[in-house]
Parts: structure tokens; sequence; C-alpha cells
């Protein structure tokens, strides 16, 4: 799917946060037609900590090169600020490129950032993340690859320059705007009727966030294109997670658990194992074949 053009239809896309190559392989099983590869979900799965800047640009890397060698849908990378000035932000969206980004998200907050959804936020000026715009346009070796341009001004400057904010790095060429964490569907609403026939609006549901919680239809009846859920799934893994490490040191045994988890077949079967195992036989059945037509041409 060429995702610059998927953004054109009224129906938003839908694109579930994951965090690695287990989670984007389901989530593409599921039948989406995009996926977001989520830098608080990283934070979340990798380091155990918070989402306040603490995934470095290699980590981020690694984990878009891991998914995108198991998934082929469009995947919208968090780049959280670029990693640093324009300069910095130049490197991110070449390597993340080459790794296999089809959309890299850019915010205006300064360094080190936090969740769009923590309080206490600053941005940067808007002339900054302008030039930071600008540097990830110039910077991408195709035009396919979108360059998403988020503001978390609303929370530090207010309504009127959030929406400033984003007109400008539409100019500056960003392909979709993300103005992060209204706080009403009001908000929502006005942020729509406002840039939304600019480039491609991008809306943000986080379950507990600012932003009420707003189903794919409504956004895109109020003119949203893409629609994310970035860390859902952390959220629903991690509440299964404790649920059965407590049962597990409770019972001494899963046979409780059994029905709330996959069994050793069930999760062979879900990762493909007897389709690599079959294919690895088919590479060795084909190699000696091919020793045997050299020993007769011998």
């Amino acid at each position: 799917m060429d995702l610059r053009e998927r953004l054109e239809s009224p129906v938003p896309v839908v694109a579930p946060g994951v965090y690695d190559a287990l989670t984007a392989s389901i989530a593409e099983a599921a039948g989406f037609e995009a996926l977001y590869l989520s830098g608080a979900s990283i934070a979340y799965t990798r380091l155990g900590r918070p989402d306040i800047g603490l995934v470095s640009m290699s980590e981020v890397a690694d984990t878009v090169a891991m998914v995108r060698d198991r998934v082929a849908l469009p995947l919208i990378v968090d780049a959280d600020t670029g990693y640093g000035n324009a300069l910095n932000v130049e490197r991110t969206v070449r390597l993340f490129e080459r790794m296999g980004a089809t959309a890299i998200q850019l915010e205006d907050q300064t360094h080190p950032k936090r969740c769009g959804h923590l309080k206490d936020k600053a941005v940067i000026p808007a002339a900054e993340m302008i030039g930071k715009v600008k540097a990830a346009v110039d910077a991408r070796a195709s035009e396919a690859t979108l360059i998403v341009a988020r503001t978390d001004a609303i929370a530090v400057e207010g309504a009127e320059a959030a929406l400033d904010r984003a007109r400008a790095y539409a100019e500056a060429g960003a392909d979709i705007l993300f103005i992060e964490a209204p706080s009403s569907r009001t908000e929502l609403a006005a942020i729509a009727r406002e840039v939304a026939t600019l480039r491609p609006l991008l809306a943000n549901m986080v379950e507990g966030g600012t932003t009420p919680l707003e189903t794919v239809d409504d956004l895109g009846a109020l003119g949203f294109r893409l629609v994310i859920f970035p860390g859902g799934i952390v959220r629903a893994l991690a509440r299964t997670a404790r649920d059965y490490y407590t049962s597990l040191a409770a019972n001494g045994t899963n046979v409780p658990f059994l029905d709330r988890m996959y069994d050793f077949n069930a999760l062979n079967g879900l990762i493909g194992t007897p389709e690599m195992l079959a294919r690895g036989k088919a590479y060795e059945a084909a190699g000696a074949a091919a020793i045997r037509d050299a020993e007769d041409k011998a």
C-alpha cells in the first residue's frame, strides 16, 4: 500500500502501536493497513521505564530493522525529537529510512522529551522546529518516505499557537500533521476544522491520557486521516503479565492460567515455526540435489 495515496481517502488509516517483530506480526495478521512503532512502547518494554527520552536513536533503528524483516506493512516510526538538532534529524531520517520506515515522526519538544500526555512539557522555538522539518524533508532519499510533524504546544502555549505551528510545519514540507494532546472533543473538532485541509491529520488515542477516547469512525467524520493507538498493546500485555506471574507464584504451576495463554504448539504455529522448518528442509534438499547433479556431471 502507498501510504501517501491511502491517506487521501476519507476513511482513516488505523495504525496500532507495536514495539517488536512479534507484536508487529500479530497486528499484521489481524488485518491492519499500517503499524505505528511507538517510542514509548519501546521504553516500556526494553527498558521497563517511562517515556522520558531514555530510548536512543540506535535502539529505535535496530527495532525498525527487526520489525521490517518480519512485516511488509507501512511502518510509521516515532523518532521523538530527532535526537538532537537539525543535523541529528538528517542522520535519523537517513538511518530510519534505510532500516525500513515508511513515515518518520518528529516532535517539537525540548530534549530530553517526555510522553505527550505527561505534564510539564516544554517546546523548542517554532523556528527551530521548522528547520528540523526542512532538514528531514531534505534528508529523505524518497518522497515516498513521509515526514510527520508533531507539536506539543497546546499544553505549553495554547491551542492557537499549536495551530500556528502546525501551519508552519506544513509550509516547511511536513506530509502529515500531528497536534498532540487536545483535551476535549471540541478541541479535536477545532483542530480538524483549522488544519485538516492542509495535510492529512493524525489523532492519537491514549487510554487514560489527556485526549478523550473516540472511535475511528467519529475521528474520520471530524477530518482525521490517521489514527494511532501507540501504547495500548503494552498496557494490555502488562496487565496480562502481572496476572500470569501472580498466578504462577500462587499456584506453582501454569495449569490455572492455560485458558489465557498459548501452549507450546500454538505459539509455534502463530510465529510460523512449521513453515520455516519446512523451508529449511527444502533448501537442504536443493543443496543435496545440486551436489548430486555436480557429481553426475563429473
